[in-house]
């Protein structure tokens, strides 16, 4: 998500948050401060970015079955359809079709239109494919970093309303004579919410950082492994422009 877009987001999931606290949530609930309006807009943000990769990843497959889409890549490649391996990824899009087909159609123009020798052209080939992978890749990881942070700053914005709670409850707790009951109950509930709050914020961040970066090392393994299968497969064919040479 780039930063110009992160500032309105914000934005906006502060207003839904101060307007949630002060129209809907119930009196025990408010009863945490003003710090609740934080942990709202934190929870809105971590629902965003959740969804964001959701939606990336989904597109980062393509708009096609993984599996075979990778069978019919083989498949081409194995037997010199070139062509028939480009007009594949183009169709399947997403990122590992659209890294394999950059080198596939560098190996192609390569072959085609130059007389390089065949170490050269694969040399080529390779830096097409890495390049490509260089530009997909940040993609796969963007906002993750934001997604671990603000698991982070939840548990510490739960941290500090707990203690504003319980400074509460022992200042009522140190009045002359009986304690005031109802600023006392007001500091624990304080201290419980936001406790309960930052904590519930910083557990979903966490099991879903480390789901999304359990599925983007999945998918770079995958990268990694059919760009090294499509060079081999490349690597044991004479360019078609030195075939008769």
């Amino acid at each position: 998500m780039k930063g110009y877009v992160f500032v309105p987001i914000f934005i906006v999931s502060f207003l839904i948050s101060y307007f949630i606290y002060a129209q809907l949530l119930p009196d025990y609930i408010r009863q945490g401060g003003p710090l609740v309006v934080l942990l709202m807009v934190l929870s809105i943000l971590t629902l965003t970015f959740i969804v964001e990769r959701l939606i990336t990843l989904k597109r980062a497959q393509g708009r096609g079955n993984v599996a075979a889409f990778m069978r019919n890549l083989r498949k081409s490649v194995d037997q010199g359809n070139v062509g028939d391996a480009i007009d594949s990824c183009r169709k399947q899009g997403g990122c590992l079709a659209n890294v394999v087909g950059a080198g596939l159609e560098r190996y192609q123009f390569l072959t085609t239109e130059s007389a390089l020798p065949k170490d050269e052209v694969l040399d080529e080939t390779k830096r097409s494919i890495e390049e490509a992978n260089a530009l997909e890749t940040p993609i796969l990881e963007r906002n993750l970093i934001a997604l671990s942070t603000i698991a982070s700053i939840a548990t510490m914005v739960g941290l500090l309303g707990t203690t504003i709670g319980m400074i509460r409850s022992f200042r009522a707790m140190g009045h002359a004579g009986a304690p005031d009951a109802t600023q006392l109950a007001v500091g624990i509930s304080e201290a419980l919410i936001n406790t309960a709050g930052g904590l519930s914020i910083a557990i979903i961040g966490i099991i879903m950082y480390n789901y999304f970066t359990n599925r983007v090392d999945s998918f770079n393994f995958l990268l990694d492994e059919t760009t090294y299968e499509v060079m081999q497969q490349l690597q044991r064919k004479a360019p078609a422009g030195q075939r008769h040479g």
